[in-house]
């Protein structure tokens, strides 16, 4: 029987884990930042946006959708990207309950 690591742990600390290693690239925040201004884009207009080559902003792309952070919906022979707010629920209620349970804490 195989017995791989990630097998302990719960599927919100796992998704959680994906999310934040997803986050673990400063171009990968620039192009959520990017979303959140414009609101939805095609992947040109983030070509156009960072100084990326186009293959690399694609894989960034690939990343980010696999964590659950973007969505994609094909338009003509473009995709169209935006926000995916479940997603960034999951992360604001992880994050709030982390701190309402910090600023519960008198330790160190």
């Amino acid at each position: 029987m195989s017995n791989n690591k990630t097998s302990h742990f719960t599927e919100q600390q796992t998704k959680i884990a994906r999310i934040a290693k997803a986050l673990g690239h400063p171009a990968r925040v620039a192009i959520i930042e990017h979303l959140l201004k414009v609101n939805a884009c095609i992947c040109s207009d983030i070509v156009e946006e960072l100084p990326l080559a186009q293959s690399t902003i694609s894989q960034h792309l690939k990343e980010l959708k696999g964590a659950g952070l973007i969505k994609g919906s094909i338009e003509g022979t473009s995709i169209c990207y935006c926000i995916d707010e479940t997603t960034f629920a999951l992360i604001n209620q992880y994050f709030t309950t982390i701190i309402a349970t910090v600023n519960k804490q008198n330790c160190c």
